[in-house]
C-alpha cells in the first residue's frame, strides 16, 4: 500500500465519522432528524464519492504529460549565450534552450528546430541563410 492509499482511507473514515456525528448529534441540536436510512444512505455516497475520486486522481497522476509546443520553426532572440544552455524570447517570452552544436551569443536570431520537455532546442538563424545561399 502506498502512503497516498493509506492517507486517503484514513481521511475517508474521519470524514464519515464527521458525517455520523454531524447527523447524530448536531443536527438534532437544531430540531433536524434524519433517520438511520438517511444516514446510511449518505455515508455509501460519501463512501462511493471517495474511492470514485481516489481513482480519477491515480489515473491522472500516473498518466505522463504530453507537451506540444507549437514554437518549432519560430524565430526568437538570444537574451543569455547559449553555452549551449542559456535563455531565448520567442513571441515575448523567456524560454529555457539549448543550441544545436556550437555556441550562440547573446543578440543573435536563432530559430527552433525541436523540443525536450519544456526546454527548446535552436540553431542559429545565420546557419538556416548560409545553408540558402
Amino acid at each position: 500500500m502506498t502512503g497516498r492509499l493509506i492517507l486517503a482511507i484514513i481521511s475517508t473514515i474521519l470524514e464519515e465519522a464527521a458525517i455520523v456525528v454531524i447527523v447524530r448529534w448536531g443536527l438534532p441540536q437544531l430540531d433536524i432528524h434524519i433517520p438511520l436510512w438517511g444516514l446510511i444512505t449518505l455515508m455509501v455516497v460519501w463512501a462511493a464519492y471517495a474511492v470514485i475520486t481516489y481513482r480519477m486522481g491515480s489515473r491522472a497522476m500516473m498518466r505522463k504529460p504530453e507537451i506540444v509546443l507549437p514554437l518549432i520553426s519560430s524565430q526568437g532572440k538570444v537574451v543569455s549565450p547559449l553555452t549551449p544552455e542559456g535563455l531565448v524570447r520567442i513571441k515575448g517570452e523567456l524560454w529555457q534552450a539549448t543550441s544545436v552544436g556550437e555556441n550562440i551569443d547573446t543578440g543573435e536570431e536563432v530559430t527552433v528546430v525541436g523540443q525536450n520537455g519544456l526546454k527548446l532546442i535552436c540553431k542559429s538563424s545565420a546557419d538556416d541563410l548560409e545553408g540558402s545561399e
